[in-house]
């Protein structure tokens, strides 16, 4: 059976042309919604997914802004609206060393070089110069780990485990 990766989800429509907004969570935007890309929309859990093209894509506040090839008004998109975008495993792109998708993150445990487990992470923001990494500690509460290498010091996605150095006051 065919896996897919959530790459984002349908909030609403933009103007009257067929756009919609997507709220995205995927690490490769410029590569996911590419003119022609191939996305997969699911609507509910028992349907099978709707695949889409690519026909534009542009940055609009804090939303993607997507028109699907087909689809060229209102009346067309709004049917999508909430539905979640996804891309199969097979599109995925073979990445360097050292760069991991989302989804090989989410979920990981997180311990210190001295073995204490601090959490599971359970998101990824990307606010400008380096990812944070969400983690859900022991405690219930939620703790920011930049993905810096001062911090980060081994991530083993088979194991899904990250080792980190805590910097002074990151669990306080």
């Amino acid at each position: 059976m065919e896996k897919y990766y959530k790459v984002g989800k349908i909030v609403n429509t933009h103007g009257i042309r067929g756009e919609v907004r997507v709220i995205s969570v995927t690490d490769f935007p410029e590569q996911r919604y590419k003119k022609g890309s191939k996305l997969y929309l699911f609507l509910t859990p028992e349907k099978p997914p709707i695949e889409l093209e690519v026909n534009s894509w542009r940055k609009h506040k804090n939303f993607d802004l997507l028109t699907f090839t087909g689809y060229h008004s209102i009346n067309d998109v709004e049917p999508l609206k909430g539905g979640i975008l996804k891309v199969s495993e097979k599109e995925l792109s073979p990445l360097s060393d050292g760069e991991y998708y989302f989804h090989e993150i989410i979920g990981c445990k997180v311990m210190t070089t001295d073995n204490q487990h601090m959490g599971v992470i359970t998101n990824i923001l990307t606010p400008g110069a380096n990812d944070v990494w969400v983690v859900k500690g022991e405690d219930g509460k939620e703790y920011y780990i930049p993905y810096i290498g001062e911090v980060v010091k081994e991530i083993n996605v088979e194991d899904q485990v990250v080792r980190i150095e805590p910097m002074e006051g990151l669990f306080n």
